[in-house]
């Protein structure tokens, strides 16, 4: 009998040993993309997207290719290159978050990358979802495809590879058109570009949206969405201000309804063993007599005074935005914004004058103001920042004309909302 016990006891255990090992590797995709691919659908669960398609011989303009998969976190490795042709590629994944610089390859070359991609969709816990806009329900950021988008002068890429991956944290951001995946060109946001300086150990789940307050972040089900996923470890990056400043309801203001809702997120949060970050709302390009004036009023202060009070970590970006634009000046400062003559763009008869809105140039450099934030408080996410990471100070900012950033071929000129 206690032998007959014994062997039960072992066959459990292989069983659950099993069943773990399927709960942690999961499903692996593999495709050869030298190979003809189909279009995608749901039956087939994969192929070539959003209209577009391969071509057997040197790729001159973007492709898309996405993958059914469940909502979770994904180690993406990419072999950039190919045997028949030299290349210039760049990638994206999901809606425009850049994963890949351009990386230049010579005929034969073959260089593997990887990356991690997070797939979200609004599911939250069988009763309530995620409240998406409209506009959220027409791109591919909420969906359940890994979706990726080879680009650059000669898009080169021979092999994708895409497994479950367990991240050691993730970042969660929390904020508003200057933070949300942009779905459209030219208008690109800072939390597009911080998947790329992470390597696979770091997942960035973009829960920000164009238009929100604190207070619709909440009534939409996006922090309760954070509050039912995120792990003990994980880290919340929260932003807002620049559509909360304009709220004149009762109570509204930057030391009752918008403090107060922020103090939600830190309760609701701090249970959770979340490493919480605020950040001041980036400034607006307003420059009066030569110098950036602030638009922000006591937002930005009373930001401060919770980080403080609460013991948080703080990263000012109307500090470090503000020194960035004064350094680079009046004229020069419009290449970081949504500043285009008409015609610049199909379809676009007007000139584009935004100084709210970052371009993908700006959104790069913003960002790295924010990984600096990341560093000057010491978190543990920077031992995870890219080997190619070099630290950036605002009076050393990046030539305009030598930033490469092929258009997303997606071109609706739809404006953010909010301003």
């Amino acid at each position: 009998m206690k032998g007959y016990m014994k062997k039960i006891l072992i066959l459990l255990i292989l069983i659950l040993s099993i069943k773990s090992s399927f709960v942690t590797y999961g499903q692996v995709w593999n495709f050869d993309m030298t190979k003809p691919q189909p279009k995608y659908n749901d039956e087939v669960g994969y192929g070539y997207d959003r209209n577009t398609s391969a071509v057997s011989e040197k790729q001159k303009h973007p492709m898309f290719f996405s993958v059914k998969v469940p909502e979770g976190d994904y180690k993406v490795t990419v072999t950039i290159g190919n045997k028949q042709y030299a290349g210039v590629t760049v990638l994206r994944a999901e809606t425009r978050r850049l994963v890949v610089e351009r990386m230049i390859t010579k005929k034969g070359e073959l260089r593997d990358v990887t990356f991690n991609v997070n797939v979200r969709t609004p599911y939250i816990d069988g009763k309530n979802t995620v409240g998406l806009q409209m506009r959220e329900r027409k791109d591919w950021g909420w969906d359940n495809r890994l979706t990726l988008e080879f680009n650059g002068n000669s898009p080169a890429v021979s092999h994708i590879r895409i497994e479950s991956n367990h991240p050691k944290m993730k970042i969660w951001l929390c904020g508003n058109s200057t933070v949300t995946d942009q779905d459209n060109e030219p208008y690109t946001s800072w939390g597009q570009i911080l998947p790329y300086w992470f390597d696979e150990n770091v997942a960035v789940e973009n829960m920000a949206m164009s238009g929100l307050r604190t207070t619709s972040f909440i009534e939409q089900n996006r922090l309760a969405k954070i509050v039912q996923e995120v792990k003990c470890g994980d880290y919340v990056l929260i932003e807002f201000g620049h559509n909360d400043e304009k709220d004149d309801i009762p109570g509204s203001g930057a030391w009752y309804n918008f403090t107060y809702n922020l103090k939600k997120f830190i309760d609701y949060l701090r249970p959770k063993g979340a490493h919480i970050i605020l950040a001041t709302p980036t400034e607006r390009r307003n420059f009066i007599n030569g110098k950036i004036c602030g638009t922000h009023g006591e937002y930005p202060v009373a930001i401060r005074t919770l980080a403080e009070r609460e013991c948080l970590p703080l990263i000012d970006l109307t500090k470090s935005t503000t020194e960035l634009y004064n350094a680079m000046g009046d004229s020069l400062s419009k290449r970081l914004f949504v500043h285009f003559p008409a015609n610049s763009y199909s379809g676009q008869d007007k000139e584009l004058k935004d100084d709210t809105h970052s371009n993908a140039f700006g959104a790069y450099e913003i960002c790295k103001l924010v990984v600096m934030g990341l560093k000057s408080n010491n978190v543990e996410l920077v031992k995870y920042l890219r080997s190619n990471w070099r630290d950036f100070h605002y009076y050393n900012y990046d030539d305009w004309q030598k930033f490469y950033w092929p258009m997303t071929p997606i071109n609706k000129l739809e404006k953010p909302a909010g301003d």
